[in-house]
């Protein structure tokens, strides 16, 4: 749903003055991104597969990798849109608590597990923690006035990354330096993940949330600017008609998200943008799930002081923020480029992929997994601002949860042909070929998809000069540059919009 300037500027309220009550919003952002911060601190979280295939649990490759590994995407898949649905109805900190109590039983059952069903069990729980991940994302937004989402969402979004960062290198460094062994760097996490358990006990539980709680209590306590855009479109009381469902259900939230959700597919960026997202976030997480398993075969050592897993994740991490951060400085027109830029990206990954796949050098695969990340956090927030800039809250939320479900899906298919024992069951070298293969497929789609696009424009002959490059523009603001201003189509300036996204 397209938002006008003048609407915008009628829903965006002014940014909030100080007083007592911001002052209290900022002490609840701030516990907020403490407890992301904390739920991060995972330092053995690197080093599970070389624990799972040590001694101390002495698992198979092949089970680790056909078994265990596959439970984590059909898990997820099973529980994401329960989660999803749950996180709106119980109002984000019912649902923040069930992600701590998931992870505290994901590291009891790998300590004190000694079977194969029990780390399957494992990946269940740690496929629940994945999914409650959104009540952290947008809990954050009950708790400020729409003038605030974009700021709050780099808040949220850099408490993550600060977590992952610091708990890589903590545990590296326990590692490396003072020679902990995995199963104490596994206890040293379930401490942090117990204190962060106890801190979701004092976070404060919101009176509304985006679908299931818009009525009267939540309207009672919030200002008129802060609920104008979560309800678009609601206008003054149609009567039912014979035949019809009552105007309370024909003009509810979901059911106008759901009609607004058809028009979207018109949109040509809007489109492309989203099958970036199902197709790349796909082969992403499959390379993230099963990484640390190429790792332990290309560097097999028994000795942990030389396992460095942590510092890759860590240098991974860093990185990946550094290209996001750089993202929000590309000048550059996307409607022409985009389907260009995204060949050309996808055409790195399916290069480094093919190294990680070839080499048997332990650093040259730690460097393309670090390139490899980086390059796709690079054009998450591009996606993110071309997706989300021309929708409405509501219909933005829809769009992202679809768009994930979709890549999920793709994702676990993928993995019971290619990864379980039920399908091919392919050891973790043959997979990254097969990997390899998929990202290669990607390229050739949208190089063609490109050159389509390049000669349809050629043919059309439109030599209009180019105007000077902007930074991200959304898809709809851009289509009214090419063809001249016109008052209805002045979208949204970036800095009103939140584009943080739900999964790190």
């Amino acid at each position: 749903m397209a938002l006008s300037g003048p609407e915008v500027e009628k829903r965006m309220p002014a940014e909030p003055r100080p007083g007592r009550k911001l002052q209290s919003w900022w002490s609840l952002v701030f516990c907020l991104c403490f407890y992301g911060f904390m739920a991060q601190m995972r330092p053995g979280e690197s080093f599970i597969t070389p624990y799972l295939l040590g001694p101390e649990k002495n698992f198979t490759q092949t089970q680790v990798t056909n078994e265990i590994t596959p439970v984590l995407s059909y898990s997820y898949l099973a529980v994401l849109v329960p989660t999803f649905l749950l996180t709106d109805y119980l109002r984000y900190k019912p649902v923040l608590q069930l992600q701590g109590l998931s992870y505290v039983s994901v590291w009891l059952l790998l300590l004190f597990g000694t079977s194969v069903l029990h780390m399957q069990f494992m990946e269940f729980f740690f496929s629940i923690a994945v999914a409650a991940r959104i009540a952290y994302s947008s809990y954050i937004f009950s708790l400020v006035p729409p003038a605030c989402y974009q700021r709050v969402a780099g808040y949220s979004r850099a408490s993550v990354l600060l977590g992952v960062f610091t708990s890589s290198v903590l545990g590296q460094l326990l590692v490396t330096m003072a020679t902990v062994p995995f199963s104490m760097l596994n206890y040293i996490s379930l401490a942090f993940l117990t204190f962060s358990l106890v801190l979701t006990l004092f976070l404060k539980r919101p009176k509304r949330s985006l679908f299931f709680n818009r009525g009267a209590p939540a309207c009672a306590e919030a200002s008129p600017s802060e609920l104008g855009p979560m309800n678009p479109g609601q206008a003054q009381p149609t009567a039912g008609k014979p035949g019809r469902p009552p105007a309370s259900w024909r003009d509810s939230a979901l059911a106008h998200v759901l009609r607004e959700l058809g028009h979207t597919a018109r949109l040509p960026q809007l489109r492309l943008w989203s099958l970036w997202w199902v197709f790349n976030s796909a082969g992403y997480y499959l390379i993230v799930y099963y990484v640390h398993i190429l790792w332990n075969v290309v560097n097999p050592t028994t000795d942990s002081t030389r396992v460095y897993n942590g510092g890759a994740d860590a240098a991974s991490t860093l990185l990946g923020a550094i290209t996001s951060f750089a993202a929000g400085f590309v000048k550059i027109r996307w409607v022409p480029w985009a389907k260009l830029v995204i060949a050309v990206v996808t055409a790195l990954q399916a290069g480094l992929v093919f190294l990680m796949y070839k080499t048997s050098n332990i650093w040259l695969c730690y460097s393309a997994f670090a390139l490899f990340r980086g390059s796709y956090q690079f054009l998450v927030p591009i996606a993110t601002f071309q997706i989300a800039s021309s929708l409405s809250q509501e219909l933005r939320a829809l769009v992202f949860g679809v768009n994930t479900f979709l890549a999920t899906v793709l994702k676990t298919v993928i993995t019971l042909v290619v990864s379980d024992k039920r399908g091919l069951g392919l050891p973790v070298h043959s997979q990254f070929l097969v990997y390899f293969v998929y990202f290669l497929v990607l390229f050739v789609a949208y190089v063609l998809a490109a050159s389509l696009a390049g000669l349809r424009h050629f043919r059309q002959g439109r030599h209009q000069p180019l105007p000077p490059a902007q930074e991200l523009m959304s898809p709809v603001q851009e289509q009214a540059a090419q063809d001249g201003p016109a008052p209805e189509d002045v979208m949204c300036r970036p800095a009103l919009l939140a584009c943080g996204r739900p999964d790190s």
